[in-house]
């Protein structure tokens, strides 16, 4: 039986393994739409011995799929960003007390304690649609700060910038964590010299402002931080858990994430280390839901425990077979 117990401790490549292939048969035996997606893949189980073996389910299906691994009543779902007029993504939780522990060790695994520091949330986007992820942990995260004046600042981007300059003036650790049209917006007002600020950058223009090449981008906000890196998060409403990038555009993962990278013209070849390709996640804290997702991102794995992401795939190529289409 998955315990998130097992999820927490895991502390060795072994471990990982073990708990990835028991979550991989479980969830072939109770996920109907996982199980169907393996089975037109031709896929022999009860031969699967190694990670690079198990198939990943395209992440198109939670737009078209409820993706479920237990007969267990949901308490609420996730919906990935988007306009009304889009389909997006539908990520069932099954307990939220789960998803805001494993995003807290997410984040410790990399940072201190989230009551170490105030945090400046400003993801004006993200509030004006129901359901966010992102807007979850970040709300889960103001409430353990033990520093004054941690909030969300969604038009009110003068107060943001009161309070940060209180925050450098008095010493207080604090991570300012904003979509990048709004950090680019808030620099745009007043430029800065931060010391005791990590800023990071998450969710990219949103349609606000053209899209800069990352590393363009990263030079701009750190010249007008005064900072000598960006920090990122890279996470999505079909993940529980968070990779974060200490800077460069270098991500790291938590002990319970690993990605494959795959030829984009051949799935079934998931070694690639060195070379770009279509980022495939491992994700056991999604044990309820699918641990074994095939992302739209196109990525280069640097180490076990490393990546960078470098773009997106081109949508005009449709993967799969009719089960993506199927109600």
């Amino acid at each position: 039986m998955i315990s998130t117990s097992d999820l927490l401790s895991i502390k060795t490549e072994k471990d990982f393994s073990s708990l990835a292939l028991e979550i991989f048969h479980f969830q072939y035996e109770n996920n109907e739409t996982y199980k169907q997606w393996c089975d037109l893949l031709h896929t022999d189980t009860k031969n699967i011995k190694s990670l690079n073996q198990i198939p990943f389910l395209p992440i198109s299906f939670f737009k078209t799929h409820k993706i479920v691994s237990t007969t267990d009543k949901e308490e609420d779902y996730f919906l990935s960003s988007g306009t009304t007029s889009m389909q997006r993504s539908k990520h069932y939780i099954f307990s939220k007390k789960w998803y805001l522990l494993n995003a807290e060790n997410c984040f410790k695994q990399f940072f201190k304690n989230v009551s170490d520091y105030c945090f400046i949330f400003l993801l004006p986007n993200y509030l004006e649609q129901q359901h966010s992820s992102l807007v979850c942990m970040a709300e889960d995260f103001r409430k353990k700060s033990e520093k004054n004046g941690s909030k969300f600042f969604k038009n009110n981007i003068t107060d943001a910038i009161q309070l940060l300059e209180y925050n450098e003036e008095n010493h207080i650790a604090t991570i300012l964590f904003g979509v990048t049209y709004s950090l680019l917006d808030l620099i745009d007002i007043k430029t800065f010299r931060l010391k005791n600020t990590f800023v990071f950058e998450t969710g990219g223009m949103k349609g606000r402002r053209e899209e800069l090449p990352k590393n363009i981008l990263h030079q701009k906000l750190q010249s007008g931080f005064g900072v000598d890196r960006i920090y990122s998060e890279y996470g999505m409403c079909e993940l529980l858990s968070q990779a974060y990038s200490l800077g460069d555009g270098i991500f790291n993962l938590p002990s319970q994430m690993q990605i494959l990278i795959s030829e984009t013209t051949d799935m079934k070849n998931k070694g690639l280390i060195g070379r770009s390709g279509t980022i495939n996640v491992i994700d056991l804290a999604n044990y309820q839901t699918c641990s074994f997702i095939q992302t739209e991102d196109l990525g280069i794995k640097l180490s076990e425990k490393t990546f960078r992401i470098i773009g997106r795939e081109d949508h005009s190529a449709i993967r799969g077979c009719n089960l993506m289409y199927q109600e």
